[in-house]
């Protein structure tokens, strides 16, 4: 079943594409890779969560990458809005991409949304790290970057959920989507932006994390992973997601850790509480 897909201009006006896709990851294979974009989910079908600071990332995004945005925040909500109720799907994740030759378009993708189920979660996953692999500009989430990382999944092996970006120095930065964050001593580290995007899920985690766990503007490196209690990545659309496993290195228990499910349930309140409508 092909997703949702409209092109957005000045006027206001929706446009359908000349393609059709299965799945936001299929439709950026039709994007421009000099752009910009930001993705989430909705909640109860028009609501959304820091849909400004959406906004703000994906202004400071363009500033970053040299392109002058032609859309007001306001047309593009409305537009998404509109886009969400003609789709008729339920929750949906979308996501909505500025090119550098076209800043005053916007391409507005959406699919079908289904959240992580709790079996999920309290299994936890497994991933690896890939040396050397940093991003370019990382305070930026850019189209480029979207492109880039197909070769990193791709790459990875079966039963791995993601991967994390290591810089030069071996320091555990990022997932391929996702925060990443490390628990050692009853302290939690996570690289600070700049090293890495400044995710949206990344603001509530330290906002609601500062009242359980002391939280260090670190990155711990990939040769002191035996010396972690506990991880989890983080992203706008899954939430936190507990770490069981780095590169075949089991942590804590092999299960998430008591830090892990406390912030998480933190979270999830924090969610709960502080919804919006598009």
């Amino acid at each position: 079943m092909p997703i949702f897909i409209r092109v957005l201009t000045p006027d206001g006006s929706l446009h359908p594409v000349d393609y059709e896709a299965s799945s936001l990851a299929d439709a950026g294979r039709y994007e421009p890779d000099d752009g910009v974009y930001t993705i989430t989910n909705t909640f109860e079908i028009t609501k959304a969560l820091k849909l400004d600071a959406h906004f703000d990332r994906l202004e400071d995004s363009a500033r970053r990458a040299g392109i002058t945005l032609g859309l007001t925040r306001s047309l593009i909500r409305a537009a998404l809005r509109r886009c969400i109720l003609d789709f008729n799907a339920g929750n949906v994740r979308w996501r909505v991409t500025i090119g550098a030759a076209a800043p005053d378009k916007a391409i507005i993708s959406l699919e079908p949304f289904t959240p992580l189920t709790t079996e999920f979660i309290l299994r936890g996953v497994r991933v690896i790290s890939a040396p050397n692999a940093a991003r370019h500009n990382a305070a930026a989430k850019t189209t480029g970057w979207m492109h880039a990382r197909e070769a990193l999944i791709a790459a990875q092996p079966p039963g791995i959920y993601d991967t994390i970006l290591q810089d030069a120095d071996g320091h555990l930065l990022e997932g391929l989507g996702a925060n990443f964050y490390a628990i050692r001593g009853g302290m939690l580290y996570t690289a600070p932006v700049g090293m890495v995007l400044g995710g949206i899920s990344r603001q509530i985690v330290f906002e609601v994390g500062q009242r359980i766990i002391p939280i260090v503007e670190a990155p711990v490196k990939a040769d002191e992973v035996a010396s972690l209690d506990e991880a989890f990545i983080s992203s706008a659309s899954r939430g936190i997601v507990p770490v069981i496993e780095i590169d075949g290195h089991a942590l804590g228990a092999g299960r998430p850790g008591v830090w892990t499910l406390r912030l998480r349930d933190a979270y999830q309140a924090w969610v709960g509480a502080h919804l919006e409508e598009i």
